[in-house]
């Protein structure tokens, strides 16, 4: 979509950055958390302001922790049993665009509804609906490149290099898979993976159709808005940006001619205010007789 030089506009405006996987989050919570808390889910917050979303059965919940001891602002967990480990687990960090950590919490609010046999659901190779394939499919349909970094690892990359998600194979342990990055999905933008510009991970259990939710967010390419006060040092390095006109207001109607000539018609003065002449007034018109 054609946009004008944004070098001509001043101010904090809203500006578009693509590819939007070099947009940065929002530092709203409200577009993620909203998908679950209109199912009623119960919501809580902590003295520190950190906010949690139980499911009515106790079996999914959702921190967001600002104030938490990492940069996992987004933890989602769900439950076989609500007193048990969780089954699986993923983390989008503080830097993650807002729209993919919502693209999660909708395809989860909407697998909620469907029962544990949906968002409990694990990644079966071959399957139709569960096949781990599922999340790479989009990518690998907007351009995104094989790569093989290592023997464990199986990596996709986005065309201009910058946004990878990596998927590694063996064993690995569910502990450290729900409290470190080192977890069988990675997805990170940046030319490190050390130092990623945001990243989110995704424990093995996690449901394709959770995970593909994200990657199709990720591989749209409509751009993201974000306010160019917010664009940090990667965005200005390597996105494109370009600034949101607001709309045209709308050509006006005859109608609205009318009226508007109308509104500025001189109005009329009171009855009680127009001279009344009589046959006894003092000053009569002419041709009149006193």
């Amino acid at each position: 979509m054609p946009h004008d030089d944004h070098d001509t506009i001043d101010g904090d405006v809203y500006v578009y950055v693509s590819p939007r996987h070099l947009a940065r989050s929002t530092a709203v919570s409200d577009p993620g958390l909203d998908p679950l808390r209109d199912l009623g889910w119960d919501l809580h917050h902590d003295h520190l302001g950190n906010a949690y979303l139980t499911a009515p059965d106790g079996k999914v919940r959702l921190g967001y922790l600002p104030e938490g001891d990492d940069d996992g602002l987004w933890r989602i967990n769900a439950y076989k049993d609500a007193f048990g480990p969780p089954a699986w687990g993923v983390c989008f960090n503080d830097s993650a665009p807002t729209e993919f950590v919502t693209a999660f919490t909708t395809a989860l609010a909407e697998a909620y509804r469907q029962g544990p046999d949906r968002y409990l659901a694990r990644p079966l190779a071959g399957s139709t609906d569960r096949d781990p394939f599922q999340a790479v499919d989009p990518l690998i349909n907007r351009g995104w490149c094989f790569d093989r970094p290592d023997l464990r690892t199986f990596a996709i990359t986005a065309p201009d290099g910058l946004a990878t998600l990596e998927y590694t194979t063996g064993d690995l342990d569910p502990a450290i898979e729900l409290e470190t990055r080192d977890a069988r999905w990675h997805l990170w933008a940046g030319t490190s993976s050390a130092r990623p510009y945001w990243y989110a991970t995704a424990s093995t259990d996690t449901p394709a159709a959770l995970l593909r939710a994200v990657t199709e967010a990720v591989a749209d390419p409509a751009p993201l808005p974000r306010w160019r006060d917010d664009t940090s040092s990667y965005v200005k390095d390597h996105a494109q940006t370009s600034p949101i006109h607001p709309p045209s207001p709308p050509t006006p109607t005859p109608l609205d001619v009318r009226r508007a000539a109308a509104s500025r018609r001189p109005a009329a003065l009171p009855a009680a205010s127009v001279p009344r002449w009589s046959t006894t007034s003092r000053h009569a018109l002419p041709g009149q007789r006193r």
